[in-house]
C-alpha cells in the first residue's frame, strides 16, 4: 500500500486514487470467486462510511454532484446490489423510505 504520510507526498490524500483502484479490482475478484468473506465486516463498514462521508462533503461543500459509482450504467453495480446497500444504510440509522423520499433531490445539472 502506498504511504500516506504527509511528509512523503505533496498531496496527503493523493494515495487514495491508487488505493481506490486496487480496492475496486479486489472487490470484483472476491465477488466473482465467491470470497467476499475474506474482508471483515468492520473493514467494509469503515470503507462505506468513509466513501459516504467524502461524497457528501464533496457534493455539498463544492455545491455539485458527480456520479458516485465507478463505471458506466451497471458495469460495476447491479440494481440489486445498490438497493440492498441503500436499504441497509437506511436501516442502520433507523430510517425508512419516507425519510429517503423527503431527502431526495434533483441534481443541479438535471432539468
Amino acid at each position: 500500500m502506498p504511504s500516506c504520510e504527509p511528509g512523503l507526498r505533496n498531496d496527503p490524500g493523493g494515495w487514495a486514487d491508487e488505493v481506490s483502484t486496487e480496492l475496486l479490482a479486489l472487490s470484483r475478484r472476491l465477488v466473482e470467486t465467491n470470497e467476499a468473506a475474506l474482508i471483515s465486516d468492520v473493514a467494509v463498514a469503515r470503507l462505506m462510511t468513509a466513501a459516504i462521508r467524502l461524497y457528501v462533503a464533496k457534493s455539498d461543500g463544492e455545491e455539485r454532484t458527480f456520479r458516485p459509482i465507478a463505471g458506466r450504467r451497471d458495469e460495476e453495480l447491479t440494481a440489486t446490489e445498490l438497493l440492498s446497500a441503500v436499504s441497509e444504510l437506511l436501516r442502520a440509522l433507523k430510517l425508512g423510505p419516507m425519510e429517503l423520499a423527503l431527502w431526495y433531490r434533483r441534481r443541479p445539472d438535471e432539468e
